[in-house]
């Protein structure tokens, strides 16, 4: 097979850089310097310094502007080289600065220790501020040690960073060389803090249940299988943590909430990671109205976190959070879009009148065909109203029972529950429901989703014996909530999709 040709970058062949860089890491290390260094302690970084020299003196003159000494450090991002003298542009967790290089303040020796850096390389440098005559703040370097040499180099501006793939399998160069980026996962720390922050203010327990468990359960999906050899047991990474958290309401912890992993055997696209990260909270005595408050709230102050400390990912949004939001039952929407759209009178309660309705729409019919009326309404909702429910935040209630096994049936209407699900964007953004705490019913309705998984769905549960045992020790009311975090950060930084806002998202194997 012929070799693949190497790539690349400013003419040279990127083995040849690669060469180039080995050689100067070589020739440092003759000379007795570490390239690798670890003892050089920073002091300030480039916010500290602009913020507290936001702007030349008017006779700036190029004198220091402090007489004190700063150590910065950062990575090499520009070079300008003049023979005895340079300008390094730096970039720290915080932002840019510059550094001066002169060889006779420096000395030969640290002059040639500087002359085998490049752009890449991490250094540090001691000196004092001062502006140029463009009015940059710049550090004048009376030390300098180079601390990590780079042996492959930064991806061009307009080929590696702005090509998708290098992006999602090479994260670091995405961090390196794109700032929008890294503002995107600073605004997903911030609003994940300011969610725990108010969990924590209203007497919430952060607590931790397993990742993996012996009976999947918590949410309709196919898991994921592992083995657990000393045991010789199968387990599931866990779809939900659900279900572990209600056994501790059972046990007396009455507000309970855990931010973590959740693993679901699905497919990739823009809006589903085969892993993602959930808020779920539980509350004794509360109901799902209860919780539509308290989703409202926490929506809008994380919208508020990333609007004060993000506002240009803030500006890009095409939407606004302002409660209280928007409320529609599933079935009035699914029947007005019927009526709308001149579907025969029993779409919903035929399977032949359901299939023949939707052939006629020329989409494909779902296999297996939907068997019960809550079924076909919540296949219509999906395929035909979600996605023109609109940018705005929306509450959708009062859903069928088939499709909501462990919630609550409403007391008026034993054909739907007390849940909602929150859409943001036209996309799912929280699951809410009264929880139902009476066994019996709980039992009866596992019963059936064990039926449906016999019979070949993967995604119905299991039926957990512990679980019902629970609840006959007594569940008190309650409600619980799952919040999509992933997609929370979507939509507040106005993110292209999922794997922009997750670090190191599923990939398919590069070849």
């Amino acid at each position: 097979m012929a070799k693949r040709p190497a790539k690349e970058k400013n003419g040279q062949t990127e083995d040849r850089i690669e060469s180039i860089r080995r050689g100067k890491l070589n020739a440092l290390r003759e000379k007795g310097i570490n390239p690798f260094a670890n003892d050089f302690r920073r002091d300030t970084m480039a916010r500290t310094l602009r913020e507290k020299f936001p702007s030349a003196p008017d006779e700036h003159g190029g004198e220091p502007v402090d007489d004190g000494d700063y150590a910065v450090a950062g990575r090499i991002m520009a070079l300008r080289s003049f023979g005895k003298a340079a300008f390094a542009s730096i970039q720290d967790a915080s932002g840019r600065m510059q550094v001066f290089i002169k060889k006779d303040i420096l000395g030969p020796d640290t002059f040639f220790e500087f002359k085998q850096v490049e752009v890449g390389d991490h250094i540090g440098a001691v000196g004092k501020p001062f502006f140029t005559k463009t009015g940059e703040l710049t550090i004048l370097a009376t030390q300098f040690r180079i601390l990590t040499k780079a042996i492959r180099p930064l991806p061009e501006k307009w080929h590696g960073l702005k090509d998708v793939e290098t992006r999602y399998r090479q994260r670091y160069l995405d961090l390196i060389s794109n700032e929008d980026v890294r503002d995107i996962f600073r605004a997903r720390s911030a609003i994940i803090s300011a969610l725990r922050k108010y969990m924590d203010e209203h007497d919430f327990l952060e607590v931790e249940t397993p990742m993996m468990h012996s009976i999947p359960g918590g949410a309709a999906a196919k898991p994921f299988i592992t083995k657990h050899n000393a045991l010789d047991l199968d387990l599931y990474l866990r779809i939900a943590p659900e279900l572990f958290l209600k056994r501790l309401l059972v046990g007396g912890l009455e507000r309970v909430y855990e931010i973590g992993r959740s693993f679901r055997n699905e497919g990739l696209s823009r809006k589903h990671n085969p892993e993602f990260t959930m808020l779920e909270f539980y509350e004794a005595y509360a109901t799902y109205e209860d919780l539509m408050t308290r989703i409202e709230e926490m929506v809008v102050l994380a919208a508020d976190v990333v609007g004060r400390k993000f506002p240009d990912l803030a500006g890009k949004r095409d939407f606004n959070i302002k409660p209280p939001f928007r409320r529609m039952s599933m079935r009035e929407s699914v029947c007005a879009y019927l009526k709308e759209t001149e579907a025969p009178a029993d779409v919903l309660d035929s399977e032949g009148a359901f299939s023949g309705w939707i052939k006629k729409k020329g989409a494909d019919v779902p296999q297996p065909v939907p068997g019960s009326n809550g079924e076909r309404l919540v296949y219509i909702f999906e395929e035909f109203i979600e996605p023109d429910l609109g940018p705005e935040p929306v509450f959708i209630i009062e859903h069928p029972v088939e499709v909501s096994p462990l919630a609550r049936k409403n007391e008026k209407d034993p054909g739907i529950v007390d849940r909602f699900e929150l859409y943001l964007g036209g996309q799912e953004l929280a699951n809410a429901f009264s929880e139902l705490n009476d066994p019996d019913d709980q039992a009866s309705r596992f019963r059936v989703q064990a039926e449906a998984r016999a019979s070949g769905d993967e995604e119905a549960m299991a039926y957990d014996e512990d679980y019902v045992r629970a609840l006959e020790h007594g569940m008190p009311p309650a409600g619980g909530l799952g919040l999509g975090i992933d997609r929370l950060v979507i939509h507040l930084c106005a993110a292209s999709g999922i794997r922009e806002v997750i670090l190191f998202p599923l990939l398919r194997p590069a070849e």
